[in-house]
């Protein structure tokens, strides 16, 4: 009958700083109405023989157990499971890759390692990344930190290090917050940085926050630009560099694991904020590798991830440049799917692709580049305008649909009789100017110049002012595009460029931009030019800077497509199997 307030008297005893994670679970709302439903005691009853110990429920079979929790509950509630936590042998992964080429300076003596998780979720990264370490060197002392938006996930991971760390230092570490607007470990770097942030998710509740610290340049967490506000992963990818460990004396350094779906190596155009923030990391030398992990490994998605290792302290034979792994198809079938999550990564397997890191040698699933093949440059090419031009019926009627021509008719006079006076005025206008258009001759002109020269003539005859916007609206209506017509020219002889034609050509970084247009495109189009106006806004040059990764074209394999015969014969066995189907149902 008691049970209620005796479980609140039990809570109660806890330290303020255990409360806390309590009241971050919403613990005492749960207890009411469960109280008020009479089922308090019966849910503490299924407890009653059930014994969680850490002695005899490991860390990974109690990991085991709250993925598969988070993912029930979250699926009845078509909540995003991914959000919450990581699948174990990747995470194991990412550890392993971030640790790989430390492990002998980690078996040093008096050795101490920091790691953080902006997005720690249930705190799992953090975790497993210290007992790697502690597998290394169990005299390592290693301090966690972390950051986790959602409150009950913040006091699961809190919870969970007060239960893992003698004096609950690591749990004071892990904060609660959006880490892209409130950085709460701010001036503080890390060794190890590892985390899974959310994909595809918009950052319009941090968007002001974002922008300002954007506007500090490199004095900020975001000074490469910002992606388009429907997915922050590469706001996190940012603010995990600005957390790495400095280089100083050629001693310290970070490293940074963290786990992205396909978007961030490609979207975003030349000059746009994901290219950006490429350009940025790429021509700063900080991505040591890229790993294709196999789809369906995550429990509500299986769409392809990729693991991206950076790194400010590369080993000389990694100094400009990227390695890129294909582990798409190293992965074993679950004996029974987890939500969307029918494979996974088998510990000899996780050895396997660490291993392919290590030895950094091009294989068949294994391409290493240089940082510049990722780049080109976005150059403009123009072609030269062409137009005739014809005073017909259908052509001067176009001028309706011209805003100057359209204006004439448009008073902001306030006075009523002034308003339509002006607007009596317009209509005349409009139709004077329709008239001189009618009396010109209505045969095509495929040169300009002589056009011009006939409508000035006209007007001037008929004591009309034909000003510029009127006239540059006249000659665009009754202006048609002709490849045989002669190129227009502008006031200083030069010859304008076709909006309609223009086009832009990718040159790759480590081409002259030149030589490439003279072997792509002059060829094709003799009269075609760079615009020299359009420039990268960084280094000023011709063309805009762009870097992408496009995982798929270098390990893409040519599979020639199957032969006619082959192909008909498949389809004449279909046909029987058809044909012996629909007798059997007659029959």
């Amino acid at each position: 009958a008691n049970i209620a307030d005796n479980l609140r008297a039990y809570i109660n005893g806890f330290s303020e700083n255990m409360r806390e994670v309590v009241e971050k679970f919403d613990f005492y709302n749960t207890i009411e109405k469960l109280d008020e439903a009479n089922l308090l005691y019966l849910v503490m009853d299924r407890f009653k023989g059930i014994d969680l110990h850490p002695d005899l429920v490991s860390n990974l079979e109690m990991g085991y157990i709250f993925e598969d929790l988070v993912r029930r509950f979250n699926e009845a509630l078509n909540e995003n499971p991914g959000e919450h936590y990581t699948p174990r042998e990747v995470i194991r992964l990412m550890v392993n890759l971030l640790l790989s080429q430390d492990e002998d300076a980690l078996a040093h003596n008096h050795v101490v390692r920091t790691v953080y998780d902006p997005c720690c979720g249930s705190g799992g990264m953090l975790t497993i990344a210290r007992e790697r370490i502690k597998e290394i060197n169990e005299n390592a002392d290693v301090y966690l930190f972390g950051q986790e938006v959602n409150p009950e996930t913040y006091a699961m991971a809190k919870s969970d290090m007060y239960l893992k760390s003698k004096d609950g230092r690591d749990a004071e570490n892990i904060k609660q917050g959006s880490t892209l607007s409130n950085d709460q470990h701010q001036g503080v770097a890390f060794d190890y940085l590892i985390t899974n942030p959310p994909y595809g998710k918009d950052w319009k509740m941090d968007k002001e926050a974002v922008e300002s610290e954007a506007a500090k340049g490199n004095n900020g967490r975001f000074g490469a630009g910002t992606p388009r506000i429907s997915d922050g992963q590469l706001l996190f990818l940012q603010h995990l560099i600005s957390k790495m460990n400095p280089v100083e004396n050629g001693k310290g350094g970070g490293r940074i694991a963290i786990v992205l779906n396909g978007s961030p190596l490609f979207t975003g155009d030349a000059g746009q904020g994901e290219s950006e923030i490429r350009r940025w990391i790429l021509e700063n030398d900080w991505l040591e590798a890229i790993i294709a992990l196999p789809e369906q490994l995550f429990y509500n998605t299986g769409i392809a991830t990729y693991i991206w290792i950076l790194s400010n302290h590369k080993e000389n034979k990694r100094k400009g440049k990227v390695q890129l792994i294909d582990a798409t198809d190293i992965w074993k079938p679950m004996r029974k799917s987890l939500g969307d999550k029918r494979r996974e990564i088998s510990p000899k397997q996780i050895k396997l692709i660490t291993n392919l890191f290590l030895e950094f040698k091009d294989s068949e699933k294994v391409k290493i580049f240089n940082t510049t093949d990722f780049g080109y440059r976005k150059i403009q090419v123009e072609q030269p305008l062409r137009l005739n031009f014809q005073a017909s019926p259908e052509r001067i009627e176009r001028l309706e649909d011209e805003t100057v021509y359209k204006n004439l008719v448009i008073s902001k006079k306030k006075d009523k009789v002034k308003k339509a006076a002006e607007e009596v005025e317009g209509r005349n206008e409009q139709k004077r100017i329709k008239e001189i258009l009618g009396s010109l001759p209505d045969n095509v002109f495929i040169r300009r110049k002589e056009f011009l020269k006939v409508l000035n003539i006209a007007f001037k005859q008929s004591n009309i002012d034909l000003k510029s916007p009127m006239k540059k609206a006249i000659l665009n209506a009754l202006s048609e595009q002709d490849e045989n017509a002669e190129i227009c020219f502008d006031l200083k002889g030069n010859p304008e460029s076709d909006k309609n034609l223009r086009d832009y050509e990718y040159v790759p970084l480590n081409e002259d931009i030149q030589k490439f247009f003279d072997r792509e495109v002059k060829p094709y189009i003799p009269d075609a030019w760079i615009d020299e106006e359009y420039k990268d806004e960084l280094d000023g040059e011709i063309g805009k800077v762009g870097y992408e990764i496009n995982f798929n074209r270098y390990f893409y394999t040519y599979q020639p497509p199957r032969s006619l015969d082959e192909i008909e014969a498949d389809i004449k066995k279909l046909e029987e199997e058809i044909i012996r189907m629909l007798r059997e149902v007659t029959e």
